[in-house]
């Protein structure tokens, strides 16, 4: 019987890999306890808005590593992944709305744009929303079962390829029009802003930033840990047989249909957690996080970090938000000019991403020192 032309014991951190993770993980840990302890102005001292803004820049590596399982790993292009972000956004946000309370500018038991728009009471899908442990669960489940319901249809009629990446993104274009609309009990336009508290503490004070950051940062290394185990595991050995040669899959006796509808269901999961991060850190979630271009963003940070590595992601998202952040800053007009640039340049001279050419380069310059050793000989 044939098996599949793959790895026994994929190798996927080495040793400097580990102690660059763990590293960046006790440096990032220590920057919000830094932004407590000394005041403004101090050397030491970190400011409130680099901890939002490396807050944020987490949530988005952790939308990165989501794709990076599906596409990287199992040859899947999404360029729907932002709905999966944004509904775990909007899960979340339904609880920070309730958690208001009579704090808003219509000190109404309803948030302010129903009051505006001449609700009388809640939508029947904001049922039990007033409890975070029930929010939560939505955040897992709403993303979850749509991605699940909207996989089985698509991987069962063997959709795959471009054809794939086009319905992903016609969904994502979909759900951005129905939450654009002021009917569906979402915001529309303006969606969810300027919450109060969550868990009962103030959103906006440092201490509970800082709490949400370490969050975050638990959260990102945690998926980074579960996508290893898989990825490293007979399970990961298969999605790369479906990446590779999914038909020779299926003549050796798998179905990738349910591999396919697994690992797709957990990166849609994994993405709407991330969005749930990101919506009390960044203070708003609006329509326009589901749009085509913010899928599309995500793709660019796997392939600029080098995707089927999970850590190239997590650097992609990283390296380009930051750009984006300083390039917004100086050329505000120009950023999508050089974001496409930037991908274009990847693919032609980086195809591997900055992962890639770093173990390019150790590549060389270990056959370069074991050609000095020959020469020496």
């Amino acid at each position: 019987m044939s098996t599949l032309n793959l790895p026994l014991k994929p190798s996927l951190f080495s040793r400097p890999a580990w102690i660059g993770i763990v590293v960046f993980t006790v440096i990032l840990g220590l920057l919000p306890i830094l932004n407590l302890i000394f005041p403004a102005g101090h050397p030491l001292s970190i400011s409130s808005y680099t901890i939002a803004l490396i807050g944020k820049f987490m949530c988005y590596a952790m939308a990165a590593l989501a794709l990076d399982l599906v596409w990287g790993y199992t040859g899947i292009l999404s360029l729907g992944h932002g709905v999966f972000f944004a509904l775990g956004g909007y899960a979340h946000g339904m609880y920070l709305m309730r958690a208001i309370g009579h704090d808003g500018v219509y000190q109404s038991d309803l948030p302010d744009f129903m009051v505006f728009l001449n609700w009388k009471a809640y939508p029947w899908y904001w049922w039990m929303t007033e409890h975070f442990w029930f929010a939560m669960l939505l955040v897992v489940l709403v993303p979850g079962v749509l991605a699940f319901v909207f996989g089985y249809f698509a991987f069962r009629s063997r959709i795959k390829g471009v054809y794939f990446s086009i319905i992903t993104q016609a969904m994502t274009f979909a759900f951005m029009l129905l939450f654009f609309r002021n009917d569906t009990g979402f915001g529309g336009n303006n969606g969810f802003t300027d919450f109060k508290r969550i868990l009962g503490f103030t959103i906006t004070a440092p201490s509970t930033k800082a709490v949400l950051y370490l969050v975050t940062l638990a959260f990102l290394l945690g998926s980074l840990l579960l996508c290893r185990a898989i990825v490293t595991s007979k399970l990961g050995r298969v999605l790369q047989g479906v990446r590779d040669s999914e038909s020779r899959l299926m003549f050796i006796g798998y179905n990738p249909l349910w591999f396919k509808l697994f690992v797709w269901t957990l990166s849609a999961v994994l993405c709407g957690i991330a969005g749930a991060l990101y919506v009390p850190q960044v203070g708003i979630i609006n329509p326009s996080e589901m749009s085509p271009a913010n899928s599309i963003e995500m793709v660019i940070w796997a392939a600029v970090g080098g995707r089927g590595s999970l850590l190239g992601p997590i650097i992609g998202a990283f390296t380009v938000n930051g750009l984006k952040s300083w390039f917004t800053a100086a050329f505000p007009d120009l950023w999508l000019y050089a974001l496409g640039l930037i991908f274009i340049l990847v693919t032609l001279f980086l195809p591997q991403g900055i992962l890639g050419l770093i173990k390019k380069l150790k590549k060389q310059e270990k056959q370069e020192e074991q050609d000095r050793a020959k020469e020496a000989a």
